[in-house]
């Protein structure tokens, strides 16, 4: 499959991106490896990885908790000083194995230590395939509130082995079919049917046209100034609802996915409600979503703390939170915004 050029780096697929990724580090002369995994992905992925790793350099592997509860400074701070007191300098170069945990923060880790090391992303998960490991974004949640902290930087590399996919469980493949939708509903309708037909026969690509879809629009606006904004569709209400199940003691915290999708269904509704999309579609989008993504019943008692949740989101301005709304499949606008009496029936839309 051909590499898909990003800004500074390619997506390479398959046996050709550890060709790729062997010569890059052989060429670039790097002093020490630093291969970043968690739990799961040291047991999982870490034993086919290391069988494609070719070099004649130090190797160290560094293992944090798996877990978005972990995705903090607590746990950057945990592998800056791992790194320094494994010998890392300037010249290290740090790969990151694993979901879009390991690859948000490891870039964040990278990007940070002695002002910037280089990385290579190594995506093991379908949603860091097809989102957190392309584009530049790195950073890591402050308490419950997602990528508040971070910076841009880009990887050296991507690799896509989707080999790794075999390692997941149901419910973690599943969630990475949120990212997949997104892209569907706002720039390639063919891709909702792809969803529900997917097996081992198209995942490539499905694979490649979500990651082409995301680097064309990150070509273009690479620091979201305006139309990346769109990639965040189904966000603004999915990150609320995942940042107040995660603090929530008394409930089971959702995945990533599980979230983007009940925040799809909503900002579906408030699509129909604000900008007119026709009911009908509404209706369609949410049977889709609600046959790969098992429904769950949202408190009504809850809906004031999760919109309290709204007033984080990154794309807001002077205190407005911000929308990316659906004209219909594949028309988008962004900036929209929606009153709190629009966003609780929302979720009263979903619940219904």
């Amino acid at each position: 499959m051909t590499a898909i050029q990003a800004a500074t780096y390619n997506v390479e697929f398959g046996f050709d991106a550890y060709q790729s990724m062997n010569d890059f580090i052989e060429k670039n002369d790097y002093s020490k490896l630093f291969i970043l995994v968690d739990e799961n992905t040291f047991e999982h992925c870490y034993p086919r990885f290391i069988t494609k790793l070719e070099v004649d350099i130090p190797v160290e592997v560094i293992e944090i908790d798996p877990g978005e509860e972990f995705k903090n400074i607590d746990t950057c701070i945990g592998v800056w000083n791992a790194i320094t007191e494994l010998g890392g300098d300037r010249k290290s170069l740090l790969l990151t194995l694993g979901g879009g945990v390991i690859t948000d923060l490891g870039g964040f880790v990278a990007s940070c230590f002695k002002r910037g090391i280089d990385f290579i992303n190594i995506p093991t998960t379908l949603l860091a395939m097809v989102d957190a490991s392309v584009g530049g974004k790195t950073g890591v949640d402050l308490g419950v509130l997602k990528n508040q902290i971070g910076v841009f930087a880009n990887p050296q590399l991507v690799i896509i082995d989707r080999k790794y996919l075999k390692t997941l469980n149901e419910r973690d493949f599943t969630s990475g079919l949120a990212e997949v939708i997104k892209y569907a509903l706002t720039y390639d309708k063919s891709l909702l049917e792809a969803v529900h037909q997917l097996d081992d026969s198209n995942i490539e690509e499905v694979i490649y046209k979500s990651i082409n879809i995301k680097n064309e629009v990150v070509l273009e606006d690479p620091k979201e100034g305006h139309l990346r904004k769109v990639l965040n569709y189904g966000h603004t209400i999915g990150h609320a609802i995942e940042s107040f199940y995660l603090e929530s003691e008394d409930k089971e915290s959702l995945t990533h996915g599980e979230a983007i999708a009940i925040g799809m269904i909503c900002e579906a509704y408030l699509s129909h409600q604000v900008l007119g999309m026709p009911l009908d579609t509404v209706e369609l989008i949410k049977t889709d979503i609600l046959t790969i993504f098992k429904k769950i019943t949202l408190v009504e008692k809850d809906f004031d703390a999760i919109l309290s949740l709204l007033k984080h989101d990154k794309k807001n301005k002077k205190g407005q939170t911000n929308f990316v709304l659906l004209n219909n499949l594949e028309s988008f606008k962004i900036d929209c915004q929606a009153t709190t009496k629009n966003i609780k029936e929302s979720l009263h839309f979903y619940n219904s």
